[in-house]
């Protein structure tokens, strides 16, 4: 059996729902992604995608962290339940973690791993720890983040040999403007 196959099969089917909840602002969202982590973690190391790998004990603190924001949030059309925009005071520190995040990966994959794509690994995860932390907070902009990574995760998986999860994130990449577009109908109403 070829478990490279499997766990991208198994993973293409949690990555589906996830985002199917996510367009849809569910908070079950948070419990797939709980559990879609430990797949793709194991397929990633499998394809040497070290950072992509690590990034998924991230996710499952996210997760976790976006659970419990989203549940705390009152039932009321309060701020805190609401999608919104990014505040522009919040965009250079995001513009600065990403640029620590990548720069930070980037130096541990060269240093530490055999990964033949350092850069591209690091600039994903980076932008995947961005977006991650403006889903939890839900800011509308953090599609179009998702968007950036999800194209360049396109090209990187067919690179590594994963065609089914970059089938996935080209499908990520469409339904991202699809959702960005939900979201702002959301904001507005």
């Amino acid at each position: 059996m070829d478990w490279k196959l499997v766990l991208q099969i198994a993973g293409v089917v949690l990555g589906l729902l996830y985002l199917w909840l996510e367009y849809r602002a569910d908070i079950r969202l948070w419990v797939v992604g709980l559990i879609m982590p430990l797949v793709h973690g194991a397929l990633y190391y499998k394809a040497g995608l070290y950072a992509d790998c690590s990034m998924q004990a991230y996710y499952v603190l996210a997760g976790l962290y976006g659970w419990i924001v989203w549940h705390n949030a009152p039932r009321r059309k309060a701020a805190a339940d609401r999608i919104g925009h990014t505040p522009l005071r919040q965009a250079a520190g995001l513009i600065a973690v990403y640029a620590a995040a990548h720069t930070g990966i980037y130096f541990l994959l060269v240093g530490f791993t055999n990964s033949t794509v350092p850069f591209w690994d690091a600039m994903t995860t980076a932008g995947s720890i961005v977006a991650m932390w403006m889903l939890s907070r839900k800011y509308v902009e953090q599609w179009l983040v998702w968007l950036a990574v999800d194209l360049v995760t396109v090209g990187l998986y067919l690179y590594k040999g994963i065609p089914l999860t970059a089938g996935l994130y080209a499908l990520y990449s469409a339904l991202a403007v699809a959702g960005y577009l939900r979201w702002k109908a959301k904001m507005r109403a």
